[in-house]
């Protein structure tokens, strides 16, 4: 790839990583300067405590997972606009299939930054658009006894296996090992989050790939 291209966006990126840290801090930050409510720092950390078992390992995870598929520009894209696993890698995989390009190429690098920053823009005045003009009718819709409610609960489920489909159907194979190791996972601890489930996923698919490609199973 470009070297020049590559420098630019890690030295953009960082920047850009950073300014949404700080304005991510600075909300909670003004809200305590502003109330004169500032909580102690071992209520801080023992709130942490609860979520950094999970959340930390993740986060690590999202990184080394996620950023061969999404490239350089796609990764940085991706984790300062959030939503990675629901929408910005659905988006960035569908895109480049469509283009038949593979990730950590060039082309891919550059579908993938154009399709992730699209996805951004449409997603943001999209949920702008509708917060004005569902708003007065909006609780009714999202409420739990309306009838849309099951529907909602269904979201991820639904974009993942219409996205996961067409690689199962092509790499059936390949897909037998992480499906059997996550169903495995789930019934003994049910309530892991796709946040959780997607890298141990990928890392699985990845390791049962190479095996079977030494063994000669995917001819």
């Amino acid at each position: 790839m470009n070297s020049k291209y590559i420098d630019k966006t890690h030295t953009y990126g960082r920047v850009w990583i950073l300014v949404t840290l700080a304005l991510f801090l600075s909300i909670p930050a003004l809200i305590c300067y502003h109330l004169n409510v500032f909580p102690k720092a071992e209520m801080v950390f023992k709130g942490l405590a609860t979520v950094a078992v999970v959340f930390y390992p993740t986060a690590i995870l999202e990184v080394l997972t996620y950023t061969p598929l999404l490239g350089t520009g796609g990764t940085y894209l991706g984790f300062v606009t959030g939503n990675i696993t629901n929408l910005k890698l659905p988006v960035a995989l569908s895109a480049m299939e469509n283009a038949k390009v593979e990730p950590n190429t060039e082309k891919g690098e550059v579908i993938s930054t154009i399709s992730i920053a699209v996805s951004s823009i449409v997603t943001t005045v999209i949920i702008a658009v509708c917060v004005i003009l569902f708003r007065p009718v909006l609780h009714n819709i999202t409420d739990k006894d309306s009838v849309f409610a099951p529907a909602f609960q269904q979201v991820t489920p639904a974009l993942f296996g219409a996205l996961c489909a067409s690689y199962l159907a092509k790499h059936w194979k390949i897909s037998i090992l992480p499906i059997l190791s996550l169903v495995i996972v789930l019934l003994f601890s049910g309530k892991l989050g796709t946040g959780v489930l997607i890298p141990v996923g990928v890392v699985i698919s990845l390791l049962g790939a190479h095996i079977m490609f030494k063994k000669g199973w995917l001819d």
